[in-house]
């Protein structure tokens, strides 16, 4: 029996819970972080009665809902007590830190998470924030900042190599960062392009998501690194592409480099 859990997230697939989920468990999935934003299988103003349903249908189907992700930043209490009532372990949220100054906006996210603490220790949930590039807590070393002195039972970090890649990161110094947080992974790729602008002759530096193997985040390093430390625990595909056109091609292609890493 594999040591890892395979999971996706399911924001490209807006399609009825049945089709998706027969669907990415044909691709050869374990698991899903479920959307639930307005126009998915479940919505956030329906959420409480609604999750418990879409992870009993999934579970029938052989997924497991391993975490859930809205388009808020932090949960709500409803978001905490409907992942209790539903048995998903996991909410993956953001740190913002948009226009403000950090150091203050960090202190003040710790005070949002500060309150949600006691909702999530009654109800038996784990608040996961992932590293994001952009005005957001981008790498490891702001995830350690933001939560070292939680219980990582409760409080814990969604390492994501790829956007860590993208402002420099080592795969092997960031995971040493954020080991004794480590709540799951993130696996996606991306790059910077370089893009000149015909009239002004400006330079810009669009980022370009790809597979697995063709970004700045080694897949192969990452394998390595979390097998050297045995290491087990939820994986999940970010199914983010540029070329969205191709978004059901690159996933499974992507599923499947990753098993051949993770399972070689």
């Amino acid at each position: 029996m594999s040591k890892y859990v395979y999971s996706v997230f399911t924001k490209p697939w807006t399609s009825p819970l049945p089709e998706m989920g027969a669907f990415l468990k044909g691709m050869g999935f374990d698991a899903v972080e479920l959307c639930v934003r307005p126009g998915y299988q479940v919505e956030p103003d329906k959420i409480a009665a609604d999750l418990p349903k879409a992870v009993r249908d999934l579970a029938d189907m052989g997924l497991k809902v391993e975490s859930i992700s809205t388009s808020n930043w932090l949960p709500s209490t409803v978001d905490i007590e409907a992942c209790a009532s539903a048995g998903v372990p996991m909410f993956r949220g953001l740190a913002m830190i948009g226009e403000n100054e950090y150091l203050s906006t960090e202190a003040d996210i710790r005070k949002q998470i500060d309150d949600l603490l006691p909702v999530l220790m009654q109800n038996g949930v784990k608040l996961g924030i992932q590293n994001h590039c952009g005005k957001l807590v981008c790498n490891a070393m702001g995830l350690r900042h933001l939560i070292e002195d939680y219980d990582p039972k409760y409080i814990s970090a969604v390492w994501d190599p790829g956007h860590g890649a993208l402002h420099g990161e080592e795969i092997e110094l960031a995971l040493d960062i954020v080991w004794d947080h480590l709540g799951m992974v993130n696996l996606k790729n991306a790059y910077w392009s370089r893009a000149v602008d015909p009239e002004s002759g400006e330079v810009t530096w669009p980022m370009v998501w790809t597979t697995g193997w063709d970004g700045k985040a080694s897949f192969p390093l990452i394998a390595s690194e979390l097998k050297r430390r045995d290491w087990s625990g939820v994986l999940c595909l970010g199914a983010t592409y540029t070329d969205a056109s191709r978004m059901d091609e690159l996933v499974k292609q992507d599923l499947d480099y990753a098993k051949s890493l993770f399972e070689g």
